[in-house]
């Protein structure tokens, strides 16, 4: 498989046109090599327009999805980001090539040893990585002008959008099977928050994370 023109591929035949225009966003998908965070069993769907297993019952989006939320985020050089849930590593990357300074938190330390291993490949072990729980927040290291959630959630815990700084702004994907919606909440200046949903899609649910009941009749 020629791994350039699969990319170019990719970004240009699924994820352009979904939307994604930015011209930065787009320098950065063309940028970085997917396929280096792609489990070896299933790199061969390295560019294909799937959701790919990496274990913990977690996903690597599909490129479209991914490239949606980094457009959403819009995180700028020398910008603050908190990424919950590094999976991978790929969305971590393509974070830290927009030259945003990333922090990364990842409950399970296979994942993140892997993200690391990843991210170092590439030349990029500069990013922050943390083994923990970021399901209700990370205080430590903020106000963040970017956070981004790589799992869905029912709900954005107060605590996680209370972490944003000022005209800070967060993308999650929020509900539960059968519906799920992008949302995106942008922090005034004075510190008000407002809510926007982006699109539906579907994410696989953050760990740690209390769903809501389900009621039956």
């Amino acid at each position: 498989m020629d791994a350039r023109l699969a990319r170019f591929n990719m970004v240009e035949q699924q994820i352009r046109p979904w939307g994604v225009l930015d011209s930065a966003v787009i320098d950065v998908l063309h940028s970085v090599d997917r396929q280096v965070f792609v489990p070896s069993n299933y790199r061969e769907l390295a560019f294909a327009d799937t959701r790919i297993p990496i274990g913990h019952g977690q996903y690597m989006m599909e490129p479209r999805l991914e490239g949606r939320l980094l457009q959403a985020l819009a995180p700028r050089p020398g910008a603050r980001i908190l990424e919950i849930g590094t999976g991978s590593g790929f969305m971590t990357a393509l974070l830290a090539a927009t030259g945003a300074e990333v922090t990364s938190v990842e409950m399970f330390s296979d994942l993140s040893q892997r993200a690391v291993n990843n991210l170092r490949e590439i030349g990029l072990g500069s990013v922050r990585t943390i083994v923990g729980d970021g399901a209700h927040g990370w205080p430590e290291g903020g106000p963040w002008d970017g956070i981004l959630l790589t799992a869905s959630v029912p709900e954005i815990p107060h605590a996680i959008v209370n972490a944003l700084s000022n005209c800070g702004r967060l993308v999650a994907v929020i509900g539960e099977d059968p519906t799920m919606q992008a949302t995106i909440v942008k922090r005034d200046p004075d510190g008000s928050a407002q809510h926007h949903s982006l699109f539906e899609t579907w994410v696989a649910p953050m760990i740690g994370v209390v769903q809501k009941p389900v009621f039956s009749f």
